[in-house]
């Protein structure tokens, strides 16, 4: 059993993007694992100060709800990040999140494995691949850790637009075998 922790990172209520993660989170269920879904609306994430004293706290000096997310990161064996596509790369949210993950850097982190999830009004399969890119920067500070999967739903603009769309059958089995 695997300890993993989703976080959906979409302002909107019954997105997209959140319906891909919880189909992961279903999948994940199904096989066993232990799953922590967090989402990012209603709380508060602040901008990263670059004060770097994480780096020899371990925690950050802003109070606010990504201390929260970064400690239960830390003891997670699977992190996936679910984001809408913004002009072609990940949400000002999640990016925001990456950047206040920093003392997880100089931890003794549990994760290996990261996913994303991806939804955006083009359908073009290409469209993810920056936020995607963006993502694997973050994943090369963490020497054991490895980008292990991804899913695109593309054509979807509109809250709920997600229903029947084979993106989520694909996250959903993902998650199972995370």
């Amino acid at each position: 059993m695997k300890k993993i922790l989703i976080v959906s990172t979409s302002p909107r209520a019954n997105s997209n993007s959140e319906a891909l993660a919880l189909a992961f989170a279903q999948g994940a269920k199904e096989a066993g694992h232990e799953v922590d879904f967090v989402s990012l609306r209603g709380k508060t994430v602040n901008f990263c100060r670059g004060c770097l004293a994480c780096q020899e706290t371990r925690r950050c000096v802003i109070c606010d709800d990504a201390d929260e997310i970064c400690r239960k990161a830390l003891t997670s064996d699977v992190l996936v990040f679910a984001t809408p596509i913004y002009y072609y790369e990940m949400s000002g949210q999640l990016k925001t999140l990456l950047d206040r993950l920093n003392p997880l850097f100089p931890s003794d982190y549990a994760f290996t494995d990261v996913y994303l999830m991806t939804s955006a009004a083009e359908d073009d399969a290409a469209v993810p691949q920056r936020a995607i890119s963006g993502l694997e920067g973050w994943i090369e500070c963490f020497q054991r850790a490895r980008l292990a999967g991804t899913v695109f739903m593309g054509g979807v603009t509109a809250a709920g637009e997600y229903r029947d769309r084979p993106a989520l059958e694909q996250a959903r089995l993902m998650g199972r075998k995370a």
